[in-house]
C-alpha cells in the first residue's frame, strides 16, 4: 500500500503540486521555518559591494575612545604593535591611495606586512571587526561602535581625515581610497576543474556518496596553497586556525571540539562565570596556558590586603608585562559583580 507521501508524489506529478507542499506533507511536524529575527541574527556577513552592511555611523573621536579601552592593549595606541599581532597601520603612502596598489608590498625595505597594506576592501575590515573583535569578547561591539573603530583605524592610516565620521552612506567613497583596492586577484581558486578555477562548474549529480562525513574537504593541492593557516590565525583565544600542513582529520575530536554550553544554573557559580566569560581560554587551574594558572595567581597575591582590588581593576582595564609578553585584554563589558566573584574564587577557591 502506498504511503501518504507516495500518493502526494503521484498527485504532484499529475496535478502540479509544488515541491514545497510535497516536502511539508512528507516531513509534517518536523522543524519550522526560521523567523525573520533568526535569519537576521545569522545573516551578518558584509560583502565587497556592501550588501549586508547595517545602517549606522561612528566618528573618529568615539573610535579612539573605544580603541584605547578595548583594542590598544593588543594592537598598540596607534595600531603599530607587533609584539602580539601583526601591525594594522603602516607601510602605505598617499601615492598608494591614488593608485590603489601598495608599492611597499614588492619592496624589501618594508619589514612587515600590515593590515592596511594587504586588505583590498574596507567591507572586510568592517565585517571582521564586527564579528570577531575584541578577540576575548567577539560580537560585543555595536554597529555604531564598529563604524567608529574602523573610522579611527582609517584615520591612523591617513585614508580619511582625523575628524571623520564613517557611515553606511559614505563607506563606498572610502573604498575608493583604500591603498590596496586594486591588489585583489581573481586569477586563482582553491578548487579547480581541468586546471582552471572552479567558479562556473556544473554540479555533479551522479555517483554521489552514500554517506558524507564532516571534516576538512580541501584537496591535497589546496590544503597548503596559502601556507599554513594555523600560523596566520591567532594562536590563542576562543578561535584558532587549522594546521594545513597535516593531513585532514579522519574524524572530529571528542569533547574538545564541542562548543562550551553554560546552563543557567552553572552560570551562577564561579566556575560557570569563568567559562561564560571565556576566562578558561587563557587561565587553566594548575598549569600555565596563555596566561598564568589560577594557582599561580593565588600564590602571587596570597596575603596581600589589596589583592581583590588590584586584580578586579586588572580584569576590567587590562594590563601587560606582569606574566610575560601576552597582554591581558580589558574586560569592561563583564559586569563588576561577576568580576568580583571570579577574582575571589581565583584567590580563595570559594
Amino acid at each position: 500500500m502506498f504511503k501518504l507521501a507516495n500518493w502526494l508524489l503521484v498527485a504532484g506529478l499529475l496535478g502540479g503540486v509544488s515541491a514545497q507542499a510535497l516536502a511539508q506533507a512528507k516531513y509534517q511536524g518536523i522543524g519550522r521555518p526560521a523567523t525573520k529575527a533568526e535569519v537576521i541574527a545569522w545573516d551578518i556577513d558584509v560583502r565587497p559591494d556592501f550588501k549586508g552592511l547595517p545602517k549606522g555611523s561612528g566618528d573618529t573621536a568615539r573610535g579612539m575612545e573605544i580603541w584605547e579601552g578595548r583594542c590598544a592593549s593588543c594592537h598598540g595606541t596607534f595600531g603599530e604593535s607587533n609584539e602580539v599581532f601583526t601591525p594594522i597601520v603602516g607601510g602605505t603612502t598617499a601615492e598608494d591611495i591614488k593608485t590603489g596598489r601598495v608599492a611597499s608590498l614588492t619592496s624589501e625595505k618594508q619589514p612587515q606586512r600590515t593590515t592596511l597594506m594587504k586588505v583590498a576592501t574596507v567591507s572586510t575590515l568592517w565585517d571582521y571587526i564586527y564579528r570577531a573583535m575584541p578577540w576575548n569578547a567577539p560580537r560585543t561591539l555595536t554597529v555604531d561602535d564598529t563604524y567608529a573603530v574602523l573610522a579611527y583605524i582609517l584615520a591612523l592610516g591617513e585614508i580619511v581625515p582625523q575628524d571623520f565620521t564613517l557611515s553606511d552612506k559614505n563607506i563606498a567613497e572610502v573604498q575608493a581610497r583604500m591603498p590596496n583596492r586594486n591588489g585583489m586577484t581573481k586569477a586563482h581558486g582553491m578548487w579547480n576543474e581541468g586546471g582552471k578555477p572552479d567558479v562556473k562548474a556544473t554540479a555533479c549529480m551522479t555517483n554521489c556518496a552514500a554517506h558524507v562525513s564532516i571534516g576538512s574537504f580541501l584537496p591535497d593541492y589546496a590544503r597548503n596553497a596559502h601556507e599554513n593557516l594555523a600560523l596566520q590565525n591567532r594562536p590563542y583565544g576562543p578561535y584558532r586556525g587549522v594546521d594545513t600542513t597535516r593531513p585532514p582529520l579522519a574524524r572530529m575530536p571528542g569533547k574538545g571540539a564541542e562548543l562550551i554550553k553554560v546552563s543557567a544554573a552553572e552560570s551562577i557559580t564561579p566556575e560557570g562565570l569563568f567559562k561564560k566569560h571565556n576566562c578558561q581560554t587563557c587561565h587553566a587551574p594548575a598549569s600555565r596556558a596563555i596566561g598564568p594558572a589560577i594557582s599561580e595567581v593565588a600564590a602571587k597575591y596570597k596575603g596581600k590586603a589589596d589583592a581583590m582590588a588590584v586584580l578586579q581593576k586588572k580584569v576590567i582595564v587590562g594590563g601587560a608585562g606582569v606574566w610575560g609578553a601576552v597582554p591581558m585584554p580589558p574586560h569592561a563589558h563583564v559586569p563588576a559583580g561577576d568580576v568580583e566573584v571570579m577574582v575571589r574564587w581565583m584567590l580563595t577557591g570559594k
